[in-house]
């Protein structure tokens, strides 16, 4: 049966003390079986830092799965990245798992000065670091002295589309397919590809939820992802959207 998820904000008042914290609870409250923190920089518009935002919610949730849907890796060093996912695996234990993508949004990109065009080079080789300083703690002489219970890291998520797809069966743990931008036959012709390659987990992400949007459209967009095999779904809950009960129904 496939479960349903949701991704943490955006923060839409900054009155809003706590929105986050308030978020994840109401959120696992209402039977929501994973909470999310998508990632974007220097678009217009404010997201949470997801160490930060994941952070919070393990504070405040007890059954919850916490993932990152994705972070960019081309913006960090591995070395920095690995800290940061160890120091989120220590705070949200065996519920974590990690989503990782070289980035789609050039502004994110100019916002912390990194390379734009080489991100899929740069990706699939600051990943191999960072797998390997996952599994050992260290490389070469750099060592981050992890705790001895988080050696090995949590599961690793491909968020990808073209090859990525196949790579993500063949060298991750699961794959996450964002539904921000690609339509619903897309979506599934993706992931019978992805089946084909052998994937285990797979997620589609970023269901983007607004006032116009339709219960029964949902519903049924949701039906399919499920007929299709999804291990997952994780919705977004935009100014405006059905409440989260409402959402939570539309699936046994």
């Amino acid at each position: 049966m496939m479960k349903l998820g949701a991704l943490l904000g955006p923060v839409v008042d900054p009155e809003a003390n706590r929105f986050i914290a308030n978020q994840a609870r109401q959120l696992e409250v209402e039977g929501f079986q994973s909470l999310w923190s998508a990632q974007a920089i220097g678009r217009g518009f404010m997201m949470t830092d997801p160490f930060i935002c994941l952070s919070t919610a393990a504070a405040v949730t007890e059954t919850v799965a916490l993932g990152t849907a994705v972070i960019q890796v081309p913006l960090y060093h591995p070395l920095d990245l690995a800290h940061r996912i160890f120091s989120l695996q220590q705070v949200c234990g065996k519920r974590l798992v990690v989503g990782l993508g070289a980035g789609s949004t050039a502004q994110d990109f100019d916002a912390f000065d990194r390379p734009y065009q080489s991100r899929f080079s740069d990706f699939l080789n600051l990943t191999d670091t960072l797998k390997t300083v996952l599994a050992e703690g260290r490389i070469h002489a750099k060592d981050l002295t992890p705790w001895s219970t988080l050696v090995g890291g949590p599961p690793l998520l491909l968020g990808s589309w073209g090859q990525g797809v196949s790579r993500a069966a063949e060298s991750f743990d699961g794959w996450i397919a964002s539904a921000h931008y690609r339509g619903l036959e897309e979506i599934l012709e993706a992931h019978r590809r992805y089946r084909r390659s052998g994937g285990k987990r797979a997620i589609v992400s970023t269901i983007q939820l607004g006032a116009g949007t339709d219960l029964v459209q949902l519903r049924d967009q949701l039906q399919c992802y499920a007929e299709a095999g999804f291990d997952e779904a994780v919705v977004m809950f935009l100014p405006g959207a059905p409440g989260p009960g409402q959402v939570r129904a539309l699936l046994p």
